[in-house]
């Protein structure tokens, strides 16, 4: 995972530097602009357009693809240009804008611009609005931005089964005048959750409540992308949400503040602090935070389900349930077999790290850490925060201070008791940074 930095220096001579120009001018969705700081989606990407007559050009294709939830598990899935979700659209109000919509499914469909104001024709409701996209043709959707958000977009055409299979996106929209300071992190993270029977590839769009498997931007942990800043930063994170669940996303170490939704920004005066935000579905939520104190801050989904991986509802509890004669006389008549959940379900880690389970089936809990088995899954993944950084890829775990880590109470080497600490020590809140205000264009 990359974002965008200033660029280093390096020379070119003025003829070179005019071709430079001019081969990129078609890809400045990618730069980073004046106005605003570009998403970074983590695990997924952003659409590129062109400029023709005054008007931004976008190009999805949906189709067919094998999409990987994590190593270990490939489904098959819906997707647009290859992904899910879908590649990032961002633009400017005011911008002019046209996306170019084809086909590749063998039924018909229909991309709706969730939250956005457009004309009604080009609200993408099959058979309400529009025709249905056939089979290997391509339609245009084109409209003018009238407000700026984090706002979506998703399939309106059987939309049980192409939603159900993955066909959403991200559709950001940067405020023409910036109206409060420019963030210096600027994430945005799909909310869904799948039905795929363990051993099977293709996810089950019939299911109501029954899922087992929640994601990140399509990716369940460990194969979530961590979120990467620098101590002072200020974060933003955008979350978005076309699913079943309702997901209370919490961050671990940090407070944050609501900002916007998808009806827009909400006025200083009425943010709210939390640590825990929930997002429903249909909708999304922008949070923003300084990235106040080092470290690896976990951030995930609060239903205590959804932070695991393939899970099944069919079992009897056995927490305290002696299990004591019964798996030697089993393994008799099933070589292999292995009691669990008599103490819990820890040692089902465990077992996964020395049993292989079906294939193309994820551990229920998982996730090597620095102080050994993390043990989640699913809607789970870590924001690391550093006072310095070497570029913007992972920087690895967290290097704790001294006497700044829980250890055995009677162990008298250990340094974690010698003093109070609260876990931030020698990190005072740093001041807010007031970058500069956007240049006009």
């Amino acid at each position: 995972m990359t974002h965008p930095r200033r660029p280093a220096r390096q020379g070119f001579s003025l003829p070179g530097l005019a071709l430079a120009v001019a081969a990129l001018l078609p890809c400045l969705s990618h730069a980073a602009s004046p106005r605003y700081m570009p998403v970074v989606t983590p695990n997924g990407s952003t659409l590129p357009w062109v400029m023709e007559d005054g008007v931004k050009v976008f190009a999805l294709t949906i189709a067919a693809c094998r999409h990987e939830m994590a190593p270990g598990m490939v489904v098959n899935a819906w997707c647009y240009n290859g992904q899910t979700p879908g590649p990032t659209i961002e633009a400017i109000e005011g911008d002019r804008v046209r996306i170019d919509v084809t086909n590749g499914l063998p039924e018909s469909t229909a991309v709706h611009w969730h939250g956005v104001l457009l004309p009604a024709g080009m609200d993408g409701v099959q058979g309400l609005t529009q025709r249905g996209i056939p089979p290997g043709e391509t339609y245009s959707y084109a409209f003018t931005l009238k407000q700026h958000g984090t706002q979506m977009y998703h399939s309106h055409g059987d939309e049980m089964v192409q939603i159900g299979l993955g066909a959403m996106g991200f559709f950001i929209i940067h405020p023409r005048e910036s109206r409060r300071p420019r963030p210096d992190r600027d994430f945005a993270i799909f909310l869904n959750e799948w039905s795929v029977a363990p051993g099977s590839e293709t996810p089950n769009p019939n299911i109501m409540t029954d899922f087992n498997i929640f994601t990140f931007n399509s990716r369940a942990y460990p194969g979530t992308a961590p979120l990467v800043a620098q101590t002072g930063d200020r974060v933003r994170v955008r979350f978005g949400n076309v699913g079943q669940e309702s997901h209370p996303i919490h961050l671990h170490g940090l407070n944050f503040r609501v900002v916007a939704t998808d009806g827009g920004d909400i006025p200083e005066s009425a943010q709210w602090p939390e640590t825990t935000v929930v997002v429903f579905p249909g909708q999304t939520r922008d949070i923003e935070f300084i990235a106040a104190y080092p470290g690896d801050w976990a951030l995930h989904c609060h239903r205590r389900h959804h932070p695991m991986n393939a899970m099944g509802h069919g079992f009897p509890n056995m927490v305290g349930v002696s299990q004591e004669g019964v798996e030697e006389t089993i393994q008799e008549e099933v070589p292999g077999y292995f009691a669990m959940g008599e103490t819990g379900m820890d040692e089902h880690a465990q077992h996964a790290e020395h049993h292989e389970g079906p294939p193309n089936t994820l551990p229920m809990m998982a996730g090597d850490g620095p102080f050994g088995l993390i043990g989640m899954g699913g809607m789970f993944t870590v924001l690391k925060v550093r006072d310095r950084l070497d570029g913007d890829g992972d920087p690895g775990w967290y290097e704790h201070p001294p006497g700044t880590v829980s250890g055995p109470a009677n162990d008298p080497a250990d340094a974690a008791g010698k003093e109070p600490h609260t876990g931030h020590e020698g990190h005072d809140p740093p001041e807010e940074k007031k970058p500069p205000q956007p240049a006009e264009r």
